[in-house]
């Protein structure tokens, strides 16, 4: 009987229930408070961010994933996820080889982020399905897509002048303004990875709400004569034209900016995939099923990084803040610029297609869209904003390849 009582005794002390009741004696009060209820609390948002991606579908296809990675990293006794770990390896005291073998499952999903392989993957995927003819077609609409990364810089600056952050920290908050997922885990994983669980969560609810976020902020800023104003239909771009910029690009950019070829790399190779007319499986596989895999591990690894210690801290908070003035600032800066090439036009230029120099490809371009056509039933502007859209992919993964290469030595 004594047996049999040890053994239920030692069963019951290794439940996730027991573990997360465990009281330290030689530790404070709050301190035992913060590590009961810290896990507690993060479970209840993972499962509010279930409820966002789920029901009110915010960007579910990554957070989703993030939440339930959310979840399992701080279900008590799962070893799943060591952040002591991680902070080992960037010390320098422990290596890849003793993660293998110590560490969990979304410990070794994780080296994928660390090592910026899913998300340059992903960014393939998204040159695969990214049209970048309205580009071509206009030219000018580049100048939109670098005037939206001003988001990234003016969240940088505050994020040092008012939140006294740490500037390889302000990097990867500023960086939510590029309005691209990928791009923010890549950098913040590589400058500040104890703030990736809340970079990547913010950047990704953010660009779920650029249909609440950016429209009032458009009509605050451009005159209903403005957003009234139909453009010309684009001219044709040849194939050989489509074949050469992905690879005019990927040279010219990568000469000045060599630390942005992972992400840059992708996208133009996975967009060379889509045009060239004979690797068309390989852009398939691109664009469906790597995208999908990738995709998973991608989120379920981010998500396991929000572990409650380090999540539940104000910066968390400054973060979410930061992240929305960063939107802000981008949609602004390509609108003001929008109304500039609109005056030096003689009106031809709607300067709402200027808000789509954001990256989150194809949204920001559909709500330039929606905005015009209130304005003006007849008024077609899904075209013309694409091409300041896919800019702006470019324009974020080279400002995150600019702060690498400033912040990252």
């Amino acid at each position: 009987m004594d047996k049999i009582l040890e053994i239920l005794g030692n069963l019951g002390s290794t439940t996730g229930i027991a573990q997360l009741f465990a009281w330290n004696s030689s530790a404070e009060l709050l301190d035992n408070l913060i590590a009961c209820l810290g896990p507690v609390v993060m479970i209840v948002i993972a499962c509010l961010l279930l409820f966002l991606g789920i029901k009110k579908q915010f960007e579910p296809l990554l957070l989703v994933g993030i939440a339930f990675g959310m979840l399992l990293s701080n279900l008590p006794g799962s070893g799943l996820y060591h952040p002591e770990l991680w902070d080992g390896y960037i010390a320098g005291t422990v290596d890849l080889t003793t993660i293998f073998h110590e560490g969990g499952l979304l410990d070794i999903l994780y080296i994928g982020v660390k090592a910026g392989i899913y998300p340059s993957l992903i960014f393939l995927g998204v040159g695969a399905m990214t049209d970048f003819a309205p580009l071509l077609a206009n030219p000018k609409s580049l100048l939109l897509g670098a005037a939206a990364q001003f988001g990234i810089f003016a969240a940088f600056l505050m994020a040092i002048g008012l939140f006294n952050f740490e500037p390889n920290v302000a990097a990867s908050i500023g960086i939510i303004g590029g309005a691209d997922g990928p791009t923010a885990i890549w950098l913040t994983s590589k400058l500040a990875p104890d703030y990736l669980a809340p970079i990547a969560i913010a950047a990704y609810s953010y660009m779920a709400l650029i249909p609440l976020i950016q429209p009032p902020v458009m009509r605050l800023l451009t005159t209903e004569e403005e957003r009234k104003i139909k453009m010309e239909q684009l001219r044709p771009v040849s194939k050989k034209q489509l074949i050469l910029f992905p690879i005019i690009v990927i040279i010219f950019v990568c000469l000045l900016l060599p630390s942005v070829a992972p992400l840059l790399g992708c996208l133009m190779l996975g967009n060379l995939f889509r045009v060239s007319g004979v690797t068309e499986r390989l852009s398939d596989t691109a664009q469906n099923a790597l995208m999908n895999i990738v995709t998973i591990f991608l989120a379920v690894s981010v998500g396991a990084t929000a572990v409650a210690e380090r999540f539940l801290t104000p910066q968390t908070i400054f973060i979410i803040v930061l992240g929305l003035i960063a939107f802000e600032f981008a949609t602004i800066g390509g609108l003001v610029l929008g109304k500039i090439m609109c005056k030096l036009s003689g009106g031809k230029i709607n300067p709402l297609i200027g808000s789509a120099g954001v990256s989150a490809v194809p949204m920001a371009a559909r709500v330039a869209q929606t905005e015009g056509a209130k304005a003006n039933p007849q008024n077609f502007l899904l075209m013309h904003a694409m091409g300041p859209n896919v800019a702006g992919v470019i324009g974020s993964a080279v400002a995150a390849g600019f702060m690498l290469a400033v912040f990252g030595g």
